[in-house]
Formats: structure tokens, C-alpha cells, sequence
């Protein structure tokens, strides 16, 4: 299998999130990560010698057998688990250091919006309940992420009055608005249905076009890591190991039709393979 060389993606929008462009440097690196929970009935390591590095401006996601410690990995770098062992820095920092400079961000499966909030008045809580230190321009304006993620004119509605989808848009904002470096997201489309999932896809590779922010996107779904990922690292299971940190190559920008050739079938065939010898 020979994937189609890489294209970089054009930078952009650099008014709107603070752009992180690749730039040949690393973002994250993880090395001989150990992470273990102890638990009345005994230890269980979730992840064991896992080792990869994500390039500054990347997009990178994770396949793995279910219980391999996806989640957990994605957790750690945001300082959310301890880790055992190893090492993670998040541009030459600890993630605790990371995570009080508020280099990243997260988003997960469900939205977690505050009902009775509008859009709007969701994507600004990140800037009243902890602002890091220095200037207000280091914000990104709330009005303009929603634009930028496709919620023009949806301001004020609350988020019963918006779909699966627009809620998860509305999320991305909220993420974005304190201009992260880096964006963990876990399994963020896979409560939505197939048609919407599609769209978010495309668009999610616009907005990481537009600002060059790192990206980590944990999914369960190998059409769509094929389809989101520069690169895609798999996990095998019991306990969470690298089986292959995969080199998708595709070329920017891309559109949902690519998923018809033979090329995008050869690669999907390919971390099928992996994700059953990982089982």
C-alpha cells in the first residue's frame, strides 16, 4: 500500500485562534507512558510503554479496540489521569504546566452545554470561569467562532433549540475560544448520525485548516480516522500498546468522495487489519 504524498494544508483565519501552523516541531511527545488504576479488586494497566510524538499543526487520530486505553491517553495529556511512568511534554512542557497555561482544550462525546445558556453565552464560559494570564487579545471573540464553525445567527438559541449536531459545533467553539494550541477530542461525532457526522468531518478539517490548531481525535469509526488524520495511531488492548502509528498521507484539502477510491479502501483495509491483530 502506497498512500498519496502529503500535502501542508494552507494556513489561515490566524485572527481567529492562534495558529499553531506545522512547522516541522513537535506539539506533544509521549514516551514509555505507564498508566495504571488500583482498584479494590487489584491493578489494571490501561497503558504500557506507549510511545509517539505529534507534529505542531497535526491532526492525528486513534484507533484502537474498545477498553485500550484511547480515552485514557488523550486524559493524560491533558493532565486529567496520573501517569506511572514515561514522560509527556505538550510543547516542552509537563501537562500540568500545560494545562495551567491552558494550552489545550477538550471536547467530548456529549456537548456538556449548560441548558439554560445560549450558544452564544456557552462558548463565552471558558472566559468567566478562568482566564489565564496575560492580555484580553489572547481570546478569540465568541461571535466569530460561531461563525466560524457555521452558527451564524444562532446566538441566542438555547440548546434545546439546536440539533446533535449544532450542539457539538457550539462545543468546538466553546473549545476554541481561549485559542488552545492543542484540541483533545474525544469520540466528539459518535452519538450523531451518519449524514451529520459527514458534515461535521468536512468541517472540522476546514477549522483545522483555518487555524492550525494541533489536533488528537479519538474515534471508533476507521473510515472517519482514515478520512480526519495526517497520521493514526493504533492501540492494541490489555494493556494499551502502540500496534502501529500509521502514515495516512492523503492529500489537503479533502472531500468526503475520496472515500470511494481504491486508495482511501486500501488504507481502511489496512487499520482493519491492525485493530483485529490488536484484539
Amino acid at each position: 500500500m502506497t498512500p498519496a504524498p502529503a500535502v501542508a494544508a494552507a494556513p489561515g483565519a490566524a485572527d481567529i485562534v492562534a495558529a499553531s501552523a506545522a512547522s516541522g516541531g513537535t506539539a506533544i511527545s509521549v514516551a514509555d507512558l505507564m498508566v495504571r488504576f488500583e482498584g479494590a479488586a487489584g491493578g489494571v494497566t490501561a497503558l504500557d510503554r506507549v510511545g509517539f510524538d505529534v507534529p505542531e499543526g497535526g491532526l492525528v487520530t486513534m484507533l484502537g479496540p474498545s477498553g485500550c486505553g484511547k480515552s485514557t491517553l488523550l486524559r493524560a495529556v491533558a493532565d486529567l489521569v496520573p501517569i506511572g511512568g514515561g514522560k509527556i511534554r505538550v510543547f516542552g512542557r509537563t501537562p500540568e504546566q500545560a494545562r495551567l497555561a491552558r494550552d489545550f482544550a477538550f471536547v467530548f462525546q456529549d456537548a456538556t452545554l449548560l441548558p439554560w445558556r445560549s450558544a452564544l453565552d456557552n462558548v463565552r464560559l471558558p472566559l468567566e470561569v478562568g482566564r489565564r494570564d496575560g492580555d484580553l487579545d489572547q481570546y478569540a471573540e465568541p461571535e466569530e467562532l460561531l461563525a466560524l464553525v457555521g452558527l451564524r445567527g444562532r446566538e441566542d438559541a438555547l440548546p434545546h433549540e439546536l440539533s446533535g449536531g449544532m450542539r457539538q459545533r457550539v462545543a468546538i467553539a466553546r473549545a476554541l475560544v481561549c485559542r488552545p494550541r492543542v484540541l483533545l477530542m474525544d469520540e466528539p461525532f459518535g452519538a450523531l448520525d451518519e449524514l451529520t457526522r459527514d458534515k461535521l468531518n468536512e468541517e472540522l478539517l476546514r477549522i483545522w485548516r483555518e487555524t492550525g490548531t494541533t489536533i488528537m481525535f479519538v474515534t471508533h469509526s476507521v473510515p472517519e480516522a482514515a478520512f480526519l488524520g495526517e497520521k493514526c495511531l493504533v492501540l492494541s488492548a490489555q494493556p494499551g500498546r502502540v500496534r502501529e502509528y500509521v502514515d495516512i498521507g492523503f492529500p489537503s484539502p479533502r472531500a468526503l468522495g475520496m472515500r470511494d477510491t481504491l486508495e482511501f479502501v486500501q488504507v481502511t483495509a489496512h487499520l482493519r487489519g491492525l485493530i483485529e491483530e490488536a484484539q
